[in-house]
């Protein structure tokens, strides 16, 4: 695996699970405010799918790396 490779998969798991772990919060703030009911279930919807991308970003980083 090349360097800049490398470096790219050092860094996806991490952005992954930050991302899930901003779209949580802002869902959470949204409910605790008394916001819109809908934006938190869309946000609460995006938060399963970006867990679902960050564990298969997390699974293709423990491939690559044992590989």
């Amino acid at each position: 695996m090349n360097e800049g490779m490398s470096w790219l998969i050092d860094w996806l798991a991490p952005v992954a699970v930050a991302a899930v772990a901003v779209v949580l919060a802002l869902g959470l703030l949204n409910m605790v405010r008394g916001g819109s009911a809908s934006l938190s279930q869309t946000l609460m919807r995006w938060r399963v799918i970006l867990q679902f991308v960050a564990i298969v970003i997390v699974m293709a980083v423990i491939y690559l790396k044992s590989s």
